[in-house]
């Protein structure tokens, strides 16, 4: 097997690999293929090539930069004098899922936190409860802690003057 072909095979296994991650995350597991491909290839890919190098339909493919681009995790380009839309990766999608990340499981914290305050503090469930709490106000902690991380990361170098992208997240 030559080097091409077995990078060709470890990126469809990539792909694949992504697509059963989103999936199990909850979206369709053709937008995790999506983004997948973005992620290896790191380039501009039109929406018909797209349907065609995933070899599946273009409703899919709509449906899935759909709920792609409402996640901030790809974005739409156009070049001049084509028609067609393209897509490439965000700028730091990854700052995004964390963000999304942080929002659920701030949600779900409060959504128990709401529970309890229903209860009468002598209520036996009452401990069992705020214990899960907890572990969300952990989870909570640690995310926001790792997103802080990743945004540190992905700041320019000081004495580089940061480039001027629209899509740059801003700090959290």
């Amino acid at each position: 097997m030559s080097e091409d072909q077995s990078i060709e095979r470890i990126r469809g296994e990539f792909i694949e690999k992504t697509g059963m991650i989103s999936q199990a995350e909850g979206l369709p597991r053709i937008a995790g293929r999506v983004f997948g491909m973005l992620i290896f290839d790191g380039e501009a890919v039109s929406f018909g090539d797209l349907a065609t190098r995933l070899q599946v339909s273009r409703a899919s493919i709509s449906t899935s930069i759909r709920l792609l681009e409402e996640r901030g995790l790809v974005k739409r380009l156009t070049k001049a004098g084509d028609r067609q839309d393209y897509f490439q990766l965000a700028t730091n999608p990854y700052a995004t899922m964390f963000d999304g990340i942080l929002k659920r499981t701030r949600a779900t914290r409060e959504d128990i936190a709401q529970t309890i305050d229903s209860l009468p503090q002598d209520a036996e469930a009452v401990s069992r409860l705020t214990a899960y709490a907890d572990f969300y106000a952990s989870t909570e902690a640690a995310v926001h802690l790792a997103l802080q991380q990743l945004n540190a990361a992905n700041k320019p170098d000081h004495g580089r003057l940061p480039t001027a992208d629209k899509d740059q997240p801003h700090d959290q």
